[in-house]
């Protein structure tokens, strides 16, 4: 069968395109679409199959500003010509389940997330201080089309898989779809921890306002403990400024040095709300417990060690500073065993996911 296998944007490794590996492993004979690609910035496995670029590609300086595009990425998604394509496969935490399928075609979506920037997290993006006058003002007035244009284009899909318990609310909320979840494959073979811990803490993963490494921050600026930021984005300068002398930034770094990291930090520090939260895992798989906000991925992934004798952290539920020094100080009370944190990462490893997705693609290929 040809299989097109549909992404947002192809500008760096995250845990969208981990996902996207998987999948690739699943249809080695894919071509993938993609509004945005810079050659070289994700894994050779992505880049060894053809990939299909749409307009915006070619303007110059695309790959720093395809995010203020966002009005017109569902045109651009809608252009792609699948005719000849037996079996679309989408990944999607913006616009990518919106590439329309031949008629007849099956059109699976993999859902990271609905749109975030136009439903719960708009004033995370938008709101004051995040933008210029001009432009909220303009995505204010754009943001209900976009929404009523993430709707319609959901009804399209055939089947929608949600990467957590989390997305799959999120998508019944947004959409009105119901969606089965298959949390997403973790590598664990990339991860070993250290001998020894050094002590510093982590913070890892894109530099977003929904990341909430703001309020990391603003708590380890009143404590003396060390804090290593791994990462980069727009968020980036902001964050600088606001970070005390005892903060470190290391910037977006290769595979091997995202393992080094995790694999000696004292524990990964995770502030915003996560649809679903690959780097939890990995900080498990690397011996790493995790301090996380408790809402979102992360009640799936860590078991809260003051409700559970053998924990794999600490879970705060009010999203402040003070609580997340509270739980730093409660994190620090206790005692972790690599083991049971390796055993946890297990669960989420690439061939309990490959099973998952080959129960649901399978009747559906099938038919077609």
């Amino acid at each position: 069968m040809r299989v097109a296998l549909v992404h947002d944007w192809l500008t760096g490794m995250r845990g969208g395109e981990r996902v996207l590996e998987a999948l690739i492993d699943l249809f080695p004979g894919c071509d993938i679409f993609t509004l945005v690609h810079v050659p070289g910035s994700v894994s050779e496995r992505i880049e060894s199959r053809p990939i299909h670029t749409s307009a915006l590609d070619s303007v110059p300086l695309s790959a720093r500003f395809y995010r203020h595009a966002l009005p017109l990425l569902p045109a651009l998604i809608e252009r792609f010509d699948l005719r000849g394509y037996d079996f679309v496969l989408s990944s999607s935490h913006c616009v990518a389940k919106g590439a329309i399928a031949p008629r007849g075609t099956p059109h699976v979506s993999y859902c990271h997330t609905p749109m975030r920037y136009v439903w719960d997290q708009f004033d995370a993006y938008f709101g004051h201080g995040r933008a210029s006058a001009p432009v909220r003002l303009a995505m204010r007035a754009l943001a209900p089309r976009l929404r009523a244009w993430d709707r319609a284009s959901a009804r399209r899909v055939t089947t929608i898989v949600a990467n957590s318990g989390h997305v799959r609310a999120r998508v019944a909320s947004c959409w009105g779809r119901d969606a089965i979840v298959v949390h997403p494959p973790v590598a664990l073979e990339r991860f070993e921890p250290a001998r020894e811990r050094d002590d510093f803490y982590l913070a890892l993963g894109a530099l977003v306002p929904y990341k909430r490494v703001d309020l990391t921050i603003q708590a380890f600026n009143r404590s003396n403990r060390r804090l290593v930021v791994v990462g980069d984005g727009p968020d980036r300068d902001r964050l600088r400024s606001m970070a005390g002398p005892n903060i470190e930034f290391a910037g977006r770094v290769d595979d091997a040095e995202v393992a080094d990291w995790l694999g000696r930090c004292r524990a990964l520090v995770h502030s915003g709300v996560e649809d679903f939260g690959i780097a939890l895992v990995e900080a498990h798989a690397a011996g790493a417990p995790v301090i996380a906000f408790g809402e979102g991925g992360a009640a799936e992934i860590v078991v809260d060690a003051r409700a559970a004798g053998a924990g794999t952290g600490v879970l705060f539920r009010r999203q402040t500073p003070e609580a997340l020094l509270l739980a730093i100080q409660a994190f620090e009370a206790r005692n972790f065993d690599a083991t049971v944190l390796r055993a946890r990462a297990a669960e989420f490893g690439a061939d309990r996911f490959r099973f998952a997705m080959n129960r649901i693609l399978l009747p559906l290929m099938t038919a077609a």
